[in-house]
């Protein structure tokens, strides 16, 4: 048996926990909020309400992350930043009073080690935090070349949901590998109510148990992520993980 097969296998009874508080994370650093860019929210109407659920769950500072990838979503700051504006504008408009902000989530491929070597990349916080993800398929062979790259450049490489690519189940080691180069991981707060696979459920588990997650993240699309985050609060996993103090995300709230 492999790990990932050690781990699903031996799962305990659940800990009864009072629910998780967003209110104490405060700030949702992976969204995709921005109408019409990219498989996120596609008209204003959707960003508002999706803006509204998160807000009603606690979070008052967001950095929506569009994708940029070289096949599908070909986003940069001229594509993002007005579309930010006009959610900007509309969230004003309501006196909704929350803050956001964006920043992108890019896509680890040819395309972006290219745009890692010739343009200023779409990050966020104070620690210059650049938010990528990788293939669900295949491990790009390319990964510790460009966590090293990125943190040459200044800036501090977060993995997206690392808990979602299937590759790394059977080799857990990888994950404390991709630390160890300098890299933070986030892991999706719905991982842990099994809404992408019962595999990204144990591993996200295991991974915030063997303290290895610094951010979360909602992934925000549509709606029904949000439904999910209201049930992810009933997981002992996130309320442990919020309660420790390990999470930065409140570090890239305002006010």
């Amino acid at each position: 048996m492999g790990l990932f097969s050690n781990i699903f296998g031996s799962k305990k009874k659940e800990e009864v926990l009072p629910p998780a508080d967003y209110g104490l994370v405060k700030a949702d650093m992976h969204s995709h909020l921005i109408p019409g860019i990219d498989d996120g929210a596609q008209t204003l109407e959707e960003s508002i309400e999706l803006i509204k659920g998160l807000k009603e769950l606690g979070f008052t500072t967001l950095i929506t992350t569009p994708h940029i990838m070289s096949d599908f979503y070909r986003n940069k700051p001229e594509t993002i930043l007005p579309g930010l504006d006009l959610v900007r504008n509309e969230i004003e408009k309501q006196g909704l009073g929350i803050t956001i902000h964006a920043a992108a989530e890019y896509y680890l491929d040819a395309d972006f080690e290219k745009k890692l070597k010739d343009l200023k990349l779409m990050s966020f916080g104070k620690e210059n935090y650049l938010l990528f993800e990788l293939s669900y398929l295949n491990k790009p062979e390319s990964l510790t070349r460009v966590i090293f790259e990125l943190l040459r450049q200044g800036y501090k490489p977060i993995l997206a949901h690392p808990e979602r690519y299937p590759y790394f189940y059977d080799k857990f080691e990888i994950y404390k590998e991709i630390i160890d180069r300098g890299a933070i991981l986030q892991l999706n707060t719905n991982s842990l109510t099994g809404y992408y696979s019962p595999g990204a459920r144990a591993i996200a588990e295991k991974l915030i148990t063997e303290g290895m997650i610094e951010f979360i993240g909602t992934d925000t699309h549509k709606t029904g992520h949000i439904n999910a985050l209201k049930m992810a609060k009933q997981s002992p996993y996130l309320y442990r993980l919020i309660e420790s103090g390990k999470l930065r995300n409140a570090s890239l709230a305002e006010g």
